[in-house]
């Protein structure tokens, strides 16, 4: 438990020629910034397509064609747990017109990774947060545990003979399995999948003890009986499994994992750009027809600043470089 406590303690105007400026004419044309945007915008989605990154890049891909005026282009680059896209974002120009939507592999990375082609804060202008997904912690309807405490004391019984799965080393999902060994006080074993839902698929044949996964992805199969609910990892039960408790309800309050998304320019795009392009997501992830939207997936629209959205990053780096740090992980 120390280490956990330890974890928790530690985010223009171009010069005119003097007869131009003289003589009487039409109004200075536009500076970029004010133009913008002029053309289509490249949104690069950093993880394959059918996954949680893909279906809400296209929901705000969407939404900000209709707000800005002009096409928004979402482009698949997967590979790496999210590295090979945020890559490509990080070196695009600075003009506006690419932008990445990155969830919390773009936090685990530096630490995980001994060469990283970016740096996740040097390389990149925030622009917000869009939204928030809790995530459940699932196993077998077979594993004789019903509660988490359960769950807890069984895994104890057998350090090293159960396992968790995720969508593969660096991903979310692994490191809410290593937070969960550290705070728990556990040893279940990762198994890298391809894919968080081939871990889910594997919790359902009864070969994976646990894995913390998005709601939207377990709720039908929890509902049907086919999975167990161990824990919402949330501050508050879900409207999705209202009979599902808290971490803190189940007796782990120390337990905190979110996937959360949010949307980067590359480093050095003009301010009133990244200005604008927070303003449209503000306005389009709380309207009343995106909150439901996103409801049906148990999705919570949040945004903040670019500057807040920094500060969080930079939060985020710590908080995981710790567990890496202690569950001694490297990727390469």
């Amino acid at each position: 438990m120390a280490a956990a406590r330890t974890i928790l303690s530690a985010i223009f105007l171009v010069p005119l020629a003097a007869g131009v400026a003289l003589a009487p004419g039409p109004a200075r044309a536009q500076s970029g910034a004010d133009a913008y945007p002029g053309r289509p915008i490249r949104f690069i989605l950093p993880f394959p397509p059918g996954g949680g990154t893909d279906i809400l890049g296209r929901l705000i891909a969407e939404r900000l064609t209709a707000n800005l005026g002009q096409p928004v282009v979402t482009e698949n680059r997967g590979g790496a747990g999210g590295n090979v896209g945020a890559e490509a974002a990080a070196r695009s120009a600075p003009d506006g017109y690419t932008i990445v939507l990155v969830a919390p592999s773009l936090a685990i990375s530096p630490s995980l990774y001994s060469k990283l082609n970016y740096d996740p804060v040097r390389d990149f202008a925030p622009v917000s947060l869009v939204a928030n997904v809790p995530n459940v912690m699932i196993t077998h309807p077979s594993v004789p545990a019903n509660t988490l405490s359960e769950f807890i004391k069984l895994a104890k019984t057998k350090p090293g003979g159960m396992n968790f799965g995720s969508g593969g080393s660096g991903t979310s999902n692994h490191l809410a399995g290593e937070l969960f060994n550290i705070v728990a006080g556990v040893k279940l074993v990762h198994v890298p999948y391809k894919g968080v839902n081939l871990a889910m698929n594997d919790v359902l044949s009864g070969q994976i003890h646990l894995v913390v996964i998005g709601v939207p992805a377990a709720a039908p199969h929890i509902k049907a009986g086919k999975l167990r609910a161990l824990a919402l990892i949330a501050p508050q039960r879900s409207p999705a499994l209202p009979e599902v408790p808290t971490v803190a309800e189940a007796g782990l309050p120390s337990f905190e994992v979110t996937t959360w998304y949010g949307v980067l320019a590359p480093a050095g795009t003009p301010k009133p750009i990244v200005s604008r392009l927070n303003a449209a997501l503000v306005r389009i992830m709380h309207t009343p027809e995106m909150k439901d939207r996103l409801a049906t997936m148990a999705t919570d629209p949040v945004t903040n600043t670019p500057e807040e959205f920094s500060d969080y990053i930079k939060r985020e780096i710590v908080k995981w470089g710790e567990v890496v740090r202690q569950a001694g992980l490297k990727a390469d």
